[in-house]
């Protein structure tokens, strides 16, 4: 893939009703390359990790289609939405292995919970969201502004709610711009050390929290990292966390008050065959509560990607604790969780290798018998 022709910069929710850049309906050509790629996958019956690219042959076309939502999430908007995967016609096991074969064109699929897990299925099982270890995905709850941790989250709706659930969206360069005008003052607090819990999803070998400024230091590559429900269990969790400070909290209530403004905020309802792909460095997102179906074939679902991207930007030092390496192009990013197989690491040095990009064993860098609370 190439490097994006145009960095993300700043929108306002006008600017994307304004326009639709941003999105891309496929073609009937493009999708039937989809649907026979899948009927060959299907064939072959291999473990989603034991796949290569070469398992799930695309056509031209429709590896186009797929480089240019990437390159999208790195280019002027920070997201894309690809619309016309025919969801409705394929089974949820083919679903997931037709959405395991895209990614194996877009990135380096990273683990997401404490299962280890590289695809979450995003539908209500009953959990609760503001508990000490809790998801915002398997619940119907509201979410607050937040970004996944990796360089690209993939959603692709496959049944919409009933009623709710729509996606909000906002760009974390206006934010920043917004808190700019109204407290220059605080900016520099955006780039101190954050404390944020792991949510019970790190690797056994590190401490629960970790450190990440909220804002990165780099004059030429944006990155915004914040999400308030894991800053503020870090500090109902752990003592040894030190206490947010009077201009912390003022920054973050600054957060919650201009993020679901009409002017930054914006609205979509994905709809069945959506696959949403988000920046997660310039964007940040969330939900509203839905109301679901009775009947379980019906209700709400959503498989989740997170993927580190080959065009990916460099990160700032001070987030390389949590994201594991910072440099750009490099697999980096998602929770270790306490499930990491050896089929998991084989394919992820393979995918790296397929694409180009840069990849080092993991280590954690700051281990729990080493983790200190001071910043």
């Amino acid at each position: 893939m190439k490097a994006p022709e145009f960095k993300p910069r700043a929108w306002l929710a006008a600017d994307v009703e304004r326009d639709s850049s941003w999105i891309i309906r496929m073609t009937p050509d493009e999708v039937a390359g989809f649907d026979d790629a899948l009927q060959h996958a299907v064939g072959l019956n291999k473990p989603l990790l034991a796949m290569t690219a070469e398992d799930f042959p695309l056509p031209d076309a429709s590896r186009r289609v797929l480089a240019r939502a990437i390159e999208s999430t790195q280019g002027r908007w920070g997201m894309c939405l690809l619309k016309g995967f025919p969801v409705d016609q394929w089974t949820e096991a083919e679903t997931r292995l037709a959405y395991w074969g895209m990614g194996l064109y877009m990135g380096v699929g990273r683990t997401q919970n404490r299962a280890s897990e590289i695809i979450n299925d995003v539908r209500d099982t009953g959990a609760s969201y503001k508990v000490k270890g809790g998801r915002g995905y398997n619940t119907n709850a509201g979410l607050d502004f937040h970004q996944d941790s990796c360089d690209v989250v993939a959603l692709l709706c496959r049944r919409t709610a009933r009623s709710g659930g729509t996606s909000k969206v906002i760009s974390s360069i206006a934010l920043r711009d917004e808190v700019e005008r109204l407290r220059p003052d605080l900016i520099p607090v955006l780039q101190q050390p954050w404390f944020h819990t792991y949510q019970n999803t790190q690797d056994p070998t590190q401490p629960p929290f970790y450190r990440c400024p909220i804002l990165g230091d780099d004059p030429t590559y944006f990155t915004v990292r914040t999400n308030r429900k894991n800053i503020d269990a870090a500090q109902r969790d752990f003592e040894d966390v030190p206490r947010l400070t009077r201009a912390q909290n003022e920054v973050l209530d600054l957060f919650d008050q201009l993020m679901p403004s009409d002017k930054l905020c914006y609205s979509m309802e994905l709809e069945q065959g959506d696959l949403q792909l988000l920046n997660n460095y310039v964007t940040l997102h969330s939900r509203t509560p839905f109301e679901d179906f009775e009947d379980p074939d019906q209700k709400r679902h959503l498989l989740r990607l997170w993927l580190s991207v080959p065009t990916s930007q460099p990160l700032p030092p001070q987030w390389e604790e949590y994201y594991g390496d910072v440099r750009p192009g490099a697999v980096r990013g998602g929770v270790r969780g306490s499930a990491i197989t050896q089929e998991f690491l084989d394919y992820e040095e393979r995918q790296a290798k397929a694409l180009g990009m840069r990849w080092r064993k993991w280590r954690p860098l700051v281990t729990r018998e080493a983790a200190t609370a001071a910043p």
